[in-house]
């Protein structure tokens, strides 16, 4: 209010029975913004009234038809773009059926399984080689549960076996061959079922899902470390032909190749058949493992686009796709999951 001016005060006067204010005295300023008119505004927010045009346009069957014709055209649409990938570059989650890829579908990797008397380590076996055996005997497998080898389980029967045989009378004169040999038989009975009780322990059929996914990943290191592939395949293409030969030479691998791109590129094929037959049979509505399995693809994806470019699409990565049996939809164009 600017200084000097007094506003207009009501009062009640002595001759008069109810209030009356002297507006004759009011300045022209304060009388003008007292009267000037008031904006009316909407007692509905926008929000109110956007719900309200929703619920109006759900009532309405025409608008509805409309929304699911615009969805089945799209659906449909999404299906043809699919099929025509899947034709052109391959499906990204179906695997051609490769000697290492009908491994993963079995409870124990089938190998030739080794006899009980010799029996060589996991490391010399080839886990791609077809099964001789035709029982589910846990004494002879390659492969074994608790982070246990062939050898090390046979090394422990034959020790334990030693350690438990009933000791020969040392005078022989007074010994009872009858005896002795009642204690012989029944200590090999005896060890027998003690066998056949740690193989059941060990065997991977009796494991469960996860050991036997760490033993697939343990095959993976086993079949495309670099130091087992680099005896075997060529070296990529040099980029440099005239490259001085007298740089210096890289440092030799110490111990199993565990993180090179074509070994996590197979421990990721591996994860991703088992999340995929997972969501084909008990978890057609687990929505939470199919994020992960698109997750998974696409680490794949990222990784094959990788070993492509560094080993300019020489031997090396041949052999991944080849044994693998992966197409070309793993790693080219955009890589959409329904």
């Amino acid at each position: 209010m600017p200084p000097g001016l007094t506003p207009t005060v009501p009062f009640r006067c002595s001759t008069f029975s109810s209030t009356r204010s002297f507006d004759s005295f009011t300045p022209l300023a304060l009388r003008y913004h007292s009267t000037t008119p008031r904006h009316s505004f909407s007692s509905s927010s926008n929000a109110q009234l956007q719900s309200q045009a929703q619920k109006r346009r759900q009532r309405d069957p025409y608008a509805i038809a409309q929304a699911r014709q615009r969805k089945a055209a799209n659906v449909a649409r999404q299906a043809t773009l699919q099929a025509e990938r899947a034709a052109a570059v391959g499906d990204p989650l179906l695997l051609k059926p490769t000697p290492f890829i009908k491994t993963l579908d079995y409870a124990i990797p089938p190998t030739i399984r080794p006899t009980v008397e010799n029996a060589p380590s996991s490391d010399d076996t080839d886990p791609t080689a077809e099964t001789t055996a035709t029982e589910n005997d846990a004494t002879s497998e390659p492969y074994l549960n608790h982070f246990i080898t062939a050898k090390e389980f046979q090394e422990s029967i034959k020790q334990s076996e030693q350690t438990t045989r009933p000791e020969e009378s040392r005078i022989r004169g007074s010994a009872d061959p009858a005896i002795e040999a009642a204690e012989l038989q029944k200590h090999e009975e005896q060890h027998e079922v003690a066998v056949t009780a740690m193989a059941r322990m060990l065997s991977l059929a009796n494991g469960s899902n996860k050991d036997r996914t760490r033993v697939h990943v343990q095959r993976c290191v086993e079949t495309f470390g670099r130091h087992r592939t680099d005896e075997v395949l060529a070296p990529k293409p040099s980029a440099d032909a005239t490259r001085d030969s007298s740089l210096p030479e890289k440092t030799p691998r110490a111990g199993p190749d565990t993180g090179s791109p074509e070994v996590q590129i197979a421990i990721l094929t591996t994860k991703i058949h088992a999340l995929k037959r997972h969501l084909e049979t008990t978890g057609k509505k687990d929505m939470v493992n199919k994020r992960n399995l698109q997750v998974l693809v696409h680490k794949r994806q990222k990784l094959l686009r990788y070993l492509r470019r560094k080993e300019r699409g020489g031997e090396r990565f041949q052999n991944v796709m080849d044994t693998l049996g992966l197409s070309d939809g793993a790693w080219m164009g955009e890589i959409s999951l329904r």
